[in-house]
């Protein structure tokens, strides 16, 4: 096979915030393929779409995204079959993965397959996380400073630990989990250091103090950062 196969970071959401190097592979992709909701729109595909060349075929593997069911393995073996084909056809195919490909990125299960038969490059992209602390003109750590990152479907007990032995925070993946980890703050004494963001840099960002949030209206793509000194300068 004379071309590879790339995974492709496309950033957090405004289709400005994609890589010269990302760029210049989807000009000359002759496969597109990119995650999508079962019902929705790809918001991979929508970051990219202002990039793509003007002919292309595109490959949309439909995830279902409740959690007893995610991964969905026999979907991305699947995919990665309709990959090969088209491998094997000697096409220029790139995998599109909001945010960066390999940080909490759906592409690394496809990964997993695929470069066990051929040789795939991964092209990194701006992560909601770096996007996030830009926005909220927060910085994510300073110095010796221990960040961690901290997954909202954890247990409470879990998150608290990591919490206190930590520096700066960033807490992921919030949505239905949002009234626990606010409450989870609060007690710790650190809702007073912490800021809000959800969907940065797409067209519907919306930043709101955490104490103002409605808790049944915060998305899946949403962001608390905290420090324990406030401000990473200080």
């Amino acid at each position: 096979m004379k071309n590879k196969i790339y995974g492709i970071g496309v950033g957090p959401g405004d289709p400005e915030l994609i890589t010269i190097k990302a760029k210049r592979i989807l000009d000359r992709a002759d496969l597109i393929v990119y995650p999508a909701p079962e019902n929705g729109n790809s918001i991979a595909r929508s970051i990219a779409a202002p990039h793509f060349p003007k002919e292309d075929e595109e490959l949309p593997i439909y995830i279902p995204m409740s959690a007893n069911r995610f991964p969905a393995m026999k979907i991305y073996q699947l995919a990665s079959k309709k990959i090969f084909q088209a491998a094997q056809e000697n096409k220029t195919i790139v995998i599109l993965c909001e945010g960066d490909p390999f940080f909490y990125g759906s592409f690394m299960y496809i990964f997993g397959i695929i470069s066990k038969k051929y040789t795939v490059e991964v092209i990194p992209g701006i992560s909601s996380l770096m996007a996030s602390s830009a926005v909220l003109e927060s910085p994510l750590a300073a110095g010796n400073d221990i960040l961690t990152v901290i997954p909202a479907p954890l247990e409470n007990d879990v998150i608290e630990k990591q919490i206190e032995m930590a520096d700066a925070v960033a807490i992921i993946k919030l949505g239905r989990h949002f009234p626990r980890v606010r409450e989870l703050i609060d007690k710790l004494g650190l809702l007073e250091n912490s800021v809000y963001i959800e969907r940065a840099t797409m067209s519907n960002e919306r930043i709101i103090d955490i104490g103002a949030i409605n808790e049944n209206d915060v998305p899946y793509f949403s962001i608390i950062l905290l420090h324990t000194r406030n401000k990473a300068w200080l």
